[in-house]
């Protein structure tokens, strides 16, 4: 065997699932072993592939995470997996850290498995990952998206201006928060703060451009205020992204329903789907 061919080989292993997608165990370039599905398009079509990016203590296997992966499957092939730390995974939790490792080792899992285009969805923390996964880079090393969208996300780090994610800071820097994180939501956190500051989502849009960006965000949001989507659309400039505003709509996964969640999947079709 070839070195390439190796390496791909060792990179993640593939097992059949009795629904009658695969199941993989890709390895990041640091070294953790994420979980991941592959729900294939209707008709084996490799046009466009879209990855899921979950929420903090959300999982591939959480009901939400399925149902967006049910709709989604309607405007292509869908892959997801849990962040580290979460569901199955190794390691722990970085809270939007290196979690664009994780993503970055699903994309690469979608481009090896030969489709074309490979859009990436997030929710919140993932929502956060898939800004900074495509505001990254050429030099970054890491793999290209064609069409990004965020639904939920923060602009920046360390906001604690409403109850929820007062808790949350609760949760990930005290010993107390991380017990009750691990034990209550099988979720497992790092200890360390961040060494270096990670760049906020609203510093990585502006490098998104020209990949089609999609911000989505509920007007009912318990845990970022509005302020937070038009700072991200403001910072992409004019033309850099498309912007939702929800009416009704509360926070990522858990609160998307069927009709928010087919129009993202027919916003991806018209804008990177088949040609």
């Amino acid at each position: 065997m070839d070195s390439a061919a190796e390496t791909d080989d060792m990179r993640f292993r593939v097992s059949p699932l009795t629904s009658g997608g695969r199941s993989a165990v890709l390895l990041t370039s640091d070294g953790i072993p994420i979980e991941a599905e592959h729900l294939a398009a209707a008709k084996g079509s490799r046009d466009l592939a879209i990855v899921v990016a979950h929420g903090f203590t959300g999982a591939l296997e959480r009901p939400a995470v399925r149902r967006a992966a049910a709709v989604l499957h309607g405007s292509g092939g869908v892959l997801t997996f849990s962040f580290r730390g979460h569901g199955r995974s190794g390691g722990h939790s970085t809270v939007g850290d290196r979690e664009v490792l994780d993503l970055d080792a699903a994309v690469g899992w979608a481009r090896r498995l030969g489709y074309a285009r490979v859009a990436a969805v997030g929710f919140s923390m993932g929502a956060s990952v898939v800004l900074r996964h495509a505001g990254a880079g050429p030099d970054a090393g890491l793999s290209r998206v064609d069409a990004v969208v965020s639904v939920s996300s923060p602009a920046r780090w360390y906001y604690r201006g409403t109850a929820p994610m007062r808790r949350l800071h609760w949760v990930v820097t005290r010993p107390a928060g991380r017990l009750v994180s691990r034990v209550g939501l099988g979720t497992r956190i790092h200890s360390a703060e961040w060494d270096p500051v990670p760049r906020s989502p609203v510093e990585s849009v502006p490098h998104i451009a020209p990949t089609p960006l999609l911000i989505v965000h509920g007007d009912r949001d318990t845990y970022f205020p509005l302020d937070h989507p038009h700072s991200l659309a403001a910072a992409a400039g004019e033309g850099g992204a498309e912007l939702w505003i929800e009416p009704g709509f509360g926070h990522a996964e858990n609160a998307a329903d069927a009709a928010l969640l087919g129009r993202i999947g027919d916003w991806l079709t018209a804008r990177v789907g088949a040609r």
